[in-house]
């Protein structure tokens, strides 16, 4: 067989540099694809940019999640000689100032940092001489970790996406303990054991010498995550998904039990995944076994399965429900609140974290949302990892007794 080789011209070349920048994106494009690409546009012919974008887009792009950055490197690639200025400010928003408020669109931060990968860099400025000192500003550094921890999932670089992994790795969920109906024995508790109380005044001959008294014992609730993964959840879903991996490989938090479930168009159970210690471990093996990732979006139907054939196993002892989707359902309304009105009375606390609500003029418009919206007993965003954090202290801070 005769090895591969591309066609000569300005073109060929081109699209080879535009594969090496999707490449360094994160897309698996090897040499045969390339050449498939150069040839399908050889065959094909475009007459328009969009042509074009289709034709490369159907030689390199396999997966529903690899659609928005290829979108984006096809943008920022195939312009004018003038966009390297334009991708460099991406990457520098301390630069950016009030002069530019268009938020960075999803996976852009990626693209660029693709491109700019293999671009010529500036000169460096000739190194301090020795015995020069350089003092670091740690104000610096919090104000820059604070800007990560509000920072979109959606709108992250690959180096932020990593630090936020970092960050989310570290996070806690602790959680207060209930108060049990069971009761024990106990000198200083504030209930009267009028049966212990009886049993020692029959021994002492029927005098009541002292009452004895009882205080309620501590029981720990379970911590049940329901995670959509759908394609408008991708991004979002991965980075919660570490957090919940944290959170159940974590000890000492109170939660009695940590359940992990996805959902997308068929409910898969990944709890003896995430029990794995190593993180990406971890998670490879929940994505191979979610074969929806980055799908559609049935919740109704998956709530439905879960309804009857996990609820009873899993959601005992007040079980605390975190139900994160943006609840975009393509299925039956009716069907979606008859489950989410069995899923709320089943929970002791059930809890929807949409990331939609990173918008300040979020309003409940899909009839999905409007679906779920009265059967929850929180509306929380998480979209970021401050958001997530804010979860954590929440749930943290719940006075005894009382439920979340």
């Amino acid at each position: 067989m005769q090895p591969t080789a591309l066609p000569d011209g300005k073109l060929a070349q081109n699209i080879l540099w535009f594969a090496r920048a999707l490449r360094k994106a994160g897309l698996p494009i090897g040499s045969g694809r390339i050449v498939d690409a150069v040839r399908a546009v050889e065959v094909a012919g475009f007459t328009s940019r969009e042509d074009f974008f289709w034709t490369l887009h159907a030689c390199f792009v396999s997966r529903p999640e690899h659609r928005a950055v290829f979108a984006q490197v096809f943008r920022l690639y195939w312009r004018d000689p003038q966009f390297l200025e334009q991708m460099m400010s991406l990457l520098l928003p301390q630069l950016r100032g009030l002069h530019d408020d268009r938020p960075p669109e999803p996976a852009e931060k990626r693209a660029a940092e693709a491109l700019l990968d293999g671009a010529p860099r500036p000169e460096r400025d000739p190194p301090e001489p020795e015995g020069s000192l350089i003092e670091f500003d740690a104000s610096e550094t919090a104000s820059r970790d604070e800007r990560l921890k509000r920072l979109d999932f959606e709108q992250m670089s690959t180096d932020e996406i990593e630090a936020a992994k970092r960050m989310l790795a570290r996070l806690s969920l602790p959680v207060p303990p209930l108060l049990s109906r069971r009761a024990v024995a106990s000198t200083t508790g504030s209930r009267p054991d009028l049966r212990r109380t009886l049993r020692q005044a029959l021994r002492q001959g029927g005098d009541l010498a002292r009452i004895a008294r009882k205080s309620p014992t501590d029981r720990w609730p379970n911590l049940v995550v329901l995670c959509d993964i759908s394609g408008s959840m991708s991004r979002y879903s991965r980075l919660v998904l570490h957090f919940v991996h944290a959170v159940m490989n974590r000890k000492g938090q109170g939660w009695a039990r940590v359940h992990a479930f996805t959902f997308g168009t068929r409910l898969t159970d990944i709890t003896r995944h995430l029990r794995r210690r190593d993180v990406d471990a971890a998670l490879a093996a929940a994505g191979a076994e979610a074969q929806d990732w980055s799908g559609g979006t049935r919740i109704g139907e998956c709530l439905h399965v879960f309804n009857r054939d996990w609820s009873r196993r899993v959601l005992g002892q007040g079980a605390v429900v975190l139900l994160i989707t943006d609840g975009l359902d393509r299925g039956d309304p009716a069907a979606l609140v008859r489950e989410m009105e069995r899923l709320h009375l089943s929970a002791r606390r059930l809890i929807w974290l949409n990331p939609l609500l990173r918008w300040d003029g979020f309003a409940p418009r899909a009839a999905g949302i409007r679906a779920m919206l009265p059967h929850v007993d929180s509306l929380r965003a998480a979209h970021s990892v401050a958001s997530l954090e804010a979860l954590a202290e929440a749930l943290s801070t719940v006075p005894r007794g009382r439920g979340f």
